[in-house]
């Protein structure tokens, strides 16, 4: 009977590790296709606990009764067991590191704090515009809020350098997510209704019962503050949550490419794992685009899927935008900020005169980001 507490205590200990390890950046976990034995170990998880529960009570007392030093292991076992499932469960598992903001505080541009150089995903709407720096959103991983009186969920992945703006809407239901861990380095969010998990970095259920549907997406931007204020005046913009100053990043390390190493770190050559691509996807094909390159040309005139595209790069050399091209025969060139062509002229916003330009969703990722989640990827 003694045999059943160590069994159960392993058990336990091996299962809360199981739970974190495949759905969290440890040591080779984040390159493996795990996705199926980590949902089925996480859906039979109180199953589980039960059982290993049960054999650690059963064999309690008779592992106590040993003879000699032996019984002494029993509570420094018991107190393992207890430390693991803390650990792994409340100071490990992804909605316990990274918190959802206690409130949105939206302001316009007179009462903004936030640095005009740092980056934010900006997103407009119906003639309504909001800005979030990264460096917030990059902490809480989601941020919902309301624009031109829609729900919206805007959401970053540091580690995959993706941010991405959706309608957080089911089959046309209302749905609510929490951060569950990631899958290939990218974010992964559980949905409350079915418990499903999705991708950040195209808003798919991946495993679950809502496995390959997907959340509308809203074309967005990733620009400095300045630019976007620039271009939309009367914009408002996130500000710090009082409740995570110190959880929010203070450099420009990560913003800039600066940092080395780790996780979140870049690569300083082009197609590395942590170098910068600008990738597009359009008729069915996709492309990336080396950073180094777009920041040398400045403006890449293109073809992805058949649609005539266009990747401009601003002025700050850190705002980028994306918008299709009226046709394959009109090229773009960049003077100051605007968009020229023979034809006509656009602000930076896609906007001119005689009409407007159709963005296009274009995103600044990790390469390796984007090469797992678009493996037909061309390279331009």
């Amino acid at each position: 009977m003694k045999a059943l507490f160590w069994v159960g205590s392993i058990g336990l200990v091996v299962l809360e590790i199981a739970l974190v390890y495949f759905i969290m950046p440890m040591p080779g976990s984040q390159r493996m296709r795990s996705i199926e034995l980590a949902y089925a170990l996480y859906q039979w998880r109180w199953a589980a606990r039960s059982v290993f529960g049960l054999m650690v009570l059963a064999g309690l007392l008779p592992a106590w009764r040993s003879p000699g030093r032996l019984r002494y292991v029993v509570p420094v076992a018991l107190l393992v067991v207890a430390g693991v499932t803390y650990a792994f469960n409340f100071r490990m598992a992804a909605d316990h590191m990274f918190l959802q903001p206690t409130v949105v505080n939206m302001q316009p541009a007179s009462a903004n704090t936030v640095a005009p150089d740092r980056l934010v995903v900006g997103i407009e709407m119906d003639g309504q515009s909001r800005a979030y720096p990264l460096q917030y959103i990059g902490y809480h991983h989601q941020v919902r809020d309301t624009l031109a009186g829609k729900p919206i969920l805007v959401s970053y992945c540091t580690v995959c350098r993706t941010g991405r703006v959706f309608r957080p809407t089911v089959h046309d239901s209302l749905e609510t997510f929490r951060l569950v861990g990631m899958d290939h380095f990218n974010a992964m969010f559980e949905d409350r209704t079915t418990g499903s998990w999705w991708r950040q970095a195209n808003g798919e259920a991946i495993i679950g019962p809502r496995k390959g549907a997907a959340m509308p997406e809203l074309p967005s931007v990733q620009v400095s503050l300045k630019q976007w204020m620039k271009l939309h005046p009367e914009t408002l913009v996130m500000q710090a949550d009082p409740a995570f100053t110190s959880e929010y990043a203070k450099d420009y390390a990560y913003e800039r490419g600066t940092r080395a190493g780790g996780l979140t770190g870049t690569d300083t050559a082009s197609w590395r794992d942590k170098s910068w691509v600008v990738g597009v996807a359009q008729g069915g094909a996709a492309k990336a685009y080396d950073w180094k390159r777009l920041r040398r040309e400045r403006v890449i005139n293109d073809t992805v899927g058949g649609v005539p595209i266009v990747l401009a790069l601003g002025p700050d050399t850190v705002s980028y935008f994306a918008f299709q091209r009226p046709d394959a025969a009109t090229q773009f060139a960049l003077r100051g900020d605007s968009l020229v062509s023979a034809q006509a002229a656009y602000a930076l916003n896609g906007k001119g005169p005689a009409g407007n330009l159709a963005p296009i969703n274009a995103s600044q990722e990790f390469w390796h980001s984007w090469r797992t989640f678009q493996p037909a990827t061309a390279r331009y």
